[in-house]
């Protein structure tokens, strides 16, 4: 029996090495699709946390924000009086505004021909046009604007003898600043506004008051 025994063949050592050699393979295919659902995973995540951040930055730090005007100072020029009360008849008066544009967005806000129109009673009796420029990033920016009064019309109007026998004059400025601020992929077209109301002294031919008001159109 014994000899029986030890002459009865053992199983293939093919039959496990094919099995040990599935095992091998189940177990590898397990740890690749572990590594690639935590690298998907990893990409993912890193993905989502950009996009937070660039939408963060988009409407913290690079939302556009409105450009402002500031009227600093106006001087009257060639401004001659008849009796001290009374614009003389064919003068050219001119008031020379110092304007300040301040641009608050990290990127330069440029803007188009700027229009400056002054009223008297709500009658135009002066217009002008600067040329185009560009306010740096945070940065505040001064200009001047020369506006040249229509004399014929200032006295043409019924009021001024009442107006300048109080050795006051109240005129009106408007100031339209068009442009555009681009930060990234975002651009906006800004238009800037400006109204002033200023009373003028016509004696010291200086600024008695001004009371001034901005609007941004987006």
């Amino acid at each position: 029996m014994a000899e029986q025994d030890q002459a009865r063949p053992l199983a293939p050592s093919a039959d496990r090495t094919s099995s040990d050699d599935e095992e091998a393979a189940i177990h590898l295919k397990k740890i690749r699709r572990r590594r690639c659902i935590k690298c998907c995973g990893c990409i993912t995540v890193t993905l989502l946390i950009q996009a937070i951040a660039i939408v963060t930055l988009i409407f913290t730090v690079f939302k556009v924000k409105d450009p402002t005007i500031r009227l600093n100072n106006v001087i009257i020029t060639h401004m001659e009086l008849v009796n001290n009360t009374i614009p003389k008849p064919g003068t050219n008066i001119s008031l020379i505004a110092d304007v300040s544009v301040k641009n608050p967005n990290v990127a330069s806000f440029k803007y188009d021909n700027t229009t400056s129109t002054l009223y008297y009673r709500g009658i135009i009796v002066g217009e002008a046009r600067g040329p185009p420029g560009h306010s740096k990033a945070r940065r505040t920016m001064r200009m001047n604007a020369t506006v040249d009064l229509v004399t014929d019309k200032l006295i043409s109007n019924p009021n001024l003898a009442s107006d300048a026998g109080s050795g006051l004059l109240t005129i009106d400025a408007f100031t339209k600043l068009p442009g555009r601020v681009k930060i990234w992929f975002v651009k906006k077209h800004v238009t800037v506004k400006m109204n002033c109301s200023m009373t003028v002294n016509i004696t010291s031919q200086a600024i008695h008051s001004q009371k001034c008001k901005n609007d941004v159109d987006l």
